[in-house]
């Protein structure tokens, strides 16, 4: 039970980093912007997941779906994976979850693609979703 142990750890400095480093404000965030965002102007996928990590560790929901909807829609399911993973730890044999149905991978690049496409519409209600 180590690395699940130590995956709890790094997650806690992790959200420690951001709630000290405050990436809402435009104040020396110590992290590097994103790359995607500093070449071409356009908001990745991930684009907004600090801010909306920040955002929720302060409770403000609705500002953190503001940020990245998409990643916030996917969390239980990296919690899924994540209580699945230590649960298979503990009893010693794996434990089945949405990544190993069939469609997951394809359905999963599919919505990363609308996602991509949907928040860089210059028009409203979409530019709403630029970050």
């Amino acid at each position: 039970m180590l690395f699940p142990a130590a995956t709890v750890l790094v997650a806690g400095v992790g959200a420690a980093v951001v709630l000290a480093a405050d990436p809402t404000s435009d104040a020396g965030f110590p992290l590097p912007p994103c790359p995607v965002k500093l070449l071409t102007g356009l908001d990745c996928p991930g684009c907004g997941v600090t801010r909306m990590i920040y955002s929720l560790l302060h409770g403000d929901v609705l500002t953190a779906l503001h940020y990245n909807a998409a990643a916030m829609l996917f969390i239980p399911f990296f919690l899924w994976t994540w209580g699945a993973w230590v649960l298979g730890r503990w009893r010693g044999r794996r434990v089945v979850t949405w990544e190993q149905w069939r469609w997951a991978p394809h359905v999963g690049l599919v919505l990363i693609a609308i996602w991509s496409v949907i928040r860089n519409l210059p028009f409203p209600p979409f530019d709403a979703l630029y970050v």
